[in-house]
Order: structure tokens, then C-alpha cells, then sequence
């Protein structure tokens, strides 16, 4: 077992009031299962000791006639369960046996008999919470259910053995992601959501607008409260102009100052009230238009905007005057895609360096995947071994070679040339090899799974591939693009160094079709006090279907969004 089977101490509250319980959750009025079961003793040592447990029932029986209950109770804090047992004079123990029930228990921790496989089990003598559950109706019984199933019930899926043992994955990595940064001197920036620049140029970004809602708004109240007419506005027009007159003939007549006054107030209400009706009847239905286009003018922010597809052109801004950053956050991409390997909602970590070419690119990246293949070992290892019994056998040892392996290094064009050979050979790809071709998933995968069996580094892909941003290398054809490609998964990371070059980079975006007007903040970058500087971004969803050896990608966020989905 790694680290996980030593409890950290902040954790771990003795108790010596009385004969309450003797284990706490600092805050929570219970021992989390992980404390009592995840010792190297597997809890045997704590026999004796007095202790509050809460979960929910994954099984439960009836033994002895019904005279006491087996329970095995889980609370998402480890993969492994707490063996409770409760006698009929402590509890309806009909209610406590069924899959799904919370249950909140205190008892006396006793080593069970010779022979059973648990260290330790806990004899309940109070029953303080039951939160019950109907066997009938509950769609997460004990029987084997496959993922698919599971994603028409996201808000109870966390309760099962994997999407729960995915979840703590997923948490040690992002911790993992942070504690690799903060060590080396990174700092960590939020960027925006919403955005008016399209990092990768492919213009498969969602839309954020309030035009539409809006629109809908003022149709309904054009409907209640229809917009003035001619009339309308020739009455108020005529009101102004007898106010006018009115005003006009007090100062001939010299009236007094109070008179005049409250005639100029009339005036001035008439002249308020004819702008409200003209501007009324300017009000059109439907969204607002000009020159036959959408007038994004009046949208929220006076211009389009969208979800991020990534954070890092914005993150460039803070690594050109804080040197080394990072972003991690959600990001966002409107293409219709059903494949196992596409999410429209997903995680990217960004980081970003001053002062660092392709190289340092290269391996910061590959200290980073390394990190967090270690970081599982150490302290998610009972969750490893879960998905090796029911997915990957292998992926426990996968993370060991990434972690150990230096990474292959290898030109795009010597990819190419690699993967020609192996055509020449008999392999046979569904997509053709040659050079200038964006790489495919089947392409990735047998460089780093069948040619090196370890992850390869490839760098230096044809300009017309990559995105703007990437440095032109001086042979002019391709540019300092570097992507990270692992077993199972093919590409990991994307990077590069970026163009500082003002000139280079504004013929650049004109190359690819792109309006300057958005990316003048970017420019000025590299108009003001340029720098040499690269960075990456990981998949961090991908990252977790190398380690895990899940197939589908809809399995490793809490809640996934696709094309016709986008529950709770």
C-alpha cells in the first residue's frame, strides 16, 4: 500500500471525555472510514476503542435468524468498507439492510473472528441516524452496473465503487497539479471564462450572449404593452409644442417667476415624455439587427463573446511580467462530437514560462506527468488497484514506467518517416501517412505503445497544423510545437514556444484568416518588452483516463457534458 494507509494526524482527534468515541473528523461528528480501516493494521490496533461511523449501506443481511445484521458501510473516504454489526434490540434492522441506506452508528471496535478477511468490525450499540432507502424504487443496487447506466443517474453514481475511487483519483491529481507548480515557484493564475478571443482559431466555441433572452423578454412585453403609434407620437409632439406656446406667451405677458416656472416644469415633462415614445417606438421584436447582421453592440458586453476554449493566451499577459504561472481551469468547446475521447465541458492545466524555450517546455512537461504518475503510487494506491481489478490491469505498472522512463524524443518528421516505415512494413492505418498531416489518435498511440513502449516527445510539426502563436522555426515549414504522447491515450500535451517575434507573429494571424482587432492586447506583448517564453496545456481529464485505464472520458468528470446532455 503507498502513502494512503497512514492516516495524517490533523485528521485523527483523540477524544477522552467520558466514553465517547475515541476517533473524530474534526469536523464532523464522525471517524471516517478511511481512519479506521486504512492503518497498515488494517484497524486491527484500534480494537477496543470506542468509535461514531456514518456512511451508506453497500450490503446488508440478516444473520441468525434475524437476531443481529451484517453491514458493510462506506463513507467516498477510501475504496475499502467498514463491517458493522447490529443486533434487533438496537435497531429495525429490515430499514438498515437495504443498499443505499445512511446509516450513523456508535459502537465498540472488536477484531472479528479467525478466518474473515476484515481486521477489524465495529459492534453497534446505538443507532443515531437512518436515512432510509425504498429497494424498490432505488436505481443503484448491489448488482454490477455498467457505466453507461450509471451516467442516466449522475447525481447518484458517486456512491458506487469506481466513480467514487475516480473521484479521489481525480482529487490527488489536482492536488498533485498544484503542489508540482507551488514547488517550483509557479503562481497560479485564475483566467476568464468568458472570453472575446479564440485561442485555437477553430471557431468551434460557445456563444455567451443575453440577446436572445432579451429579445424574448421584449417580445412578450411588446405583446402586453404594444409600442406607440404615429399618432401616438403626433399627439405627444403637439403637447410639446402647446406647453411651448404656453411658455412662450407667459414671458410676453411678464408673468410672474412662479408662473412662468411651472409652465417650463410642463414643458420639460412633455419634452421627457415625447423622447420616452419615440425611443418606445423604435423598439423592434426579435433580435437586434444592423446592416443585416446581429448588432452585437447591444449584447452584454457591447461585442461578442464566448466560453474559453483556453486560458492561455490570457495567461501569457501575467507570465510576461510574473515569469512562471500557471492556469487550471474549465474550458469549453461547441463540437458535436460523440467519440469517447470528447467532453464540451473539460479541465485544462496551462502552465507558462519566462525566459524558457522548447526544451525547457519539453522538460518541465515531462516532470509534471512524472509527478503525478508518482504522486498516485504514493497516495492513491488502493484506488489504483481497484481500477487494475476492474479495467486496466496494467495501469498500476503503466504509471510506474512513466515514472521512472526517461521519455523518447523524436522531430515530427522522423515520426513520419517511423510511422512510413511501419506502412511499408504491413501496418495498416485508417488515415494515411505523410508529411503535413495533423497526427490522428491511431498514428500517436502506435509510436508511443508499439514503437517505443514508453512516452515520446514529439517536437518541431509543420506550421500549417499549429496554432498562431507557435514560434516559426527558421527552416520556415514548421514551428517550435512539441506534443507529450502516452499509451492508451495517445496525446497527453500540447506546447510550444511562443512567437515573440511582433512582426513574425502579426503575419501570422493574418496568414491564418484571423482579424488583428481582438488579438491587439496580444500583440502589444510583444510591442512592449518581448520575451522568449513557452508553455503547455494537459488534458487533465485525459490525464486521468491514462491513469485509471477507463475507456470513456464521460467517466472521469463528475458531470459530464455532451452534445444532447447537460444534466443537473
Amino acid at each position: 500500500m503507498g502513502d494512503q494507509a497512514t492516516p495524517p494526524a490533523p485528521e485523527l482527534a483523540a477524544m477522552a471525555i467520558n466514553d465517547g468515541p475515541c476517533l473524530k473528523h474534526p469536523f464532523s461528528d464522525r471517524a471516517p472510514v478511511r481512519l479506521i480501516v486504512c492503518r497498515p493494521d488494517g484497524g486491527a490496533g484500534l480494537a477496543g476503542q470506542r468509535v461514531r461511523a456514518g456512511g451508506w449501506v453497500k450490503t446488508g443481511r440478516e444473520q441468525g435468524k434475524g437476531s443481529f445484521a451484517f453491514l458493510e458501510v462506506n463513507d467516498g473516504s477510501c475504496p475499502a468498507n467498514l463491517q458493522v454489526i447490529v443486533d434487533a434490540g438496537v435497531a429495525d434492522l429490515s430499514t438498515l439492510v437495504q443498499t443505499g441506506t445512511c446509516v450513523l452508528v456508535e459502537g465498540l471496535l472488536k477484531v472479528p473472528p479467525e478466518g474473515t478477511k476484515q481486521k477489524i468490525e465495529l459492534r453497534v450499540d446505538k443507532v443515531l441516524h437512518v436515512g432510509p432507502t425504498d429497494p424498490a424504487s432505488y436505481p443503484i443496487p448491489k448488482t454490477k452496473l455498467s457505466l453507461e447506466f450509471l451516467r442516466d443517474h449522475i447525481h447518484l453514481r458517486p456512491r458506487t465503487n469506481t466513480i467514487s475511487a475516480v473521484a479521489r483519483i481525480r482529487n490527488a491529481l489536482a492536488f498533485a497539479t498544484h503542489s508540482f507548480f507551488q514547488e517550483h515557484g509557479f503562481l497560479y493564475v485564475h483566467t476568464p471564462i468568458i472570453t472575446t478571443s479564440d485561442c485555437e482559431g477553430a471557431g468551434e466555441m460557445f456563444q455567451a450572449t443575453t440577446l436572445i433572452s432579451e429579445a424574448e423578454k421584449l417580445d412578450k412585453e411588446l405583446i402586453l404593452n404594444p409600442p406607440p403609434t404615429e399618432a401616438d407620437i403626433e399627439a405627444a409632439k403637439c403637447t410639446v409644442g402647446e406647453k411651448s406656446s404656453v411658455v412662450a406667451q407667459l414671458k410676453a405677458a411678464k408673468a410672474t417667476k412662479e408662473d412662468i416656472s411651472a409652465s417650463v416644469s410642463d414643458l420639460k415633462k412633455a419634452k421627457e415624455n415625447l423622447s420616452r415614445v419615440e425611443e418606445r417606438a423604435k423598439l423592434k421584436p426579435g433580435i437586434p439587427k444592423k446592416d443585416g447582421k446581429i448588432d452585437y453592440g447591444q449584447d452584454f458586453f457591447g461585442r461578442q463573446a464566448f466560453l474559453t476554449v483556453s486560458g492561455q493566451l490570457q495567461v501569457e499577459t501575467y507570465a510576461c511580467a510574473v515569469s512562471s504561472v500557471y492556469t487550471f481551469g474549465p474550458t469549453f468547446r461547441a463540437e458535436h462530437s460523440h467519440t469517447s475521447r470528447h467532453l464540451a465541458e473539460f479541465w485544462m492545466v496551462e502552465p507558462e514560462i519566462a525566459f524558457a524555450d522548447l526544451q525547457d517546455d519539453m522538460n518541465c512537461a515531462e516532470a509534471y506527468v512524472k509527478y503525478m504518475c508518482q504522486w498516485l503510487l504514493n497516495k492513491c494506491f488502493d484506488d489504483m488497484e481497484l481500477m487494475a481489478k476492474l479495467y486496466d490491469k496494467g495501469c498500476i505498472d503503466r504509471l510506474r514506467m512513466v515514472s521512472s522512463t526517461p521519455f523518447e524524443r523524436i522531430t515530427y518528421t522522423e515520426a513520419v518517416q517511423l510511422l512510413e516505415e511501419a506502412v511499408r512494413g504491413g501496418k495498416e492505418f485508417e488515415k494515411n501517412v505523410e508529411w503535413g498531416i495533423d497526427l490522428a489518435s491511431e498514428h500517436e498511440r502506435y509510436l508511443t505503445e508499439d514503437i517505443f513502449k514508453k512516452p515520446v516527445i514529439v517536437y518541431n510539426y509543420p506550421k500549417g497544423i499549429k496554432a498562431f502563436y507557435m514560434r516559426l522555426n527558421d527552416d520556415s515549414k514548421t514551428v517550435a510545437a512539441m506534443d507529450i504522447l502516452v499509451p492508451k491515450v495517445g496525446e497527453l500535451i500540447g506546447g510550444s514556444q511562443r512567437e515573440e517575434r511582433y512582426e513574425v507573429i502579426q503575419q501570422r494571424i493574418a496568414e491564418m484568416g484571423l482579424p488583428l482587432e481582438p488579438y491587439e492586447w496580444y500583440l502589444d506583448l510583444r510591442r512592449y518588452g518581448t520575451v522568449k517564453h513557452c508553455g503547455f496545456g494537459l488534458g487533465f481529464e485525459r490525464m486521468i483516463l491514462f491513469a485509471t485505464g477507463i475507456d470513456n472520458i464521460r467517466d472521469v468528470i463528475p458531470f459530464p457534458r455532451y452534445p444532447g446532455r447537460a444534466d443537473l
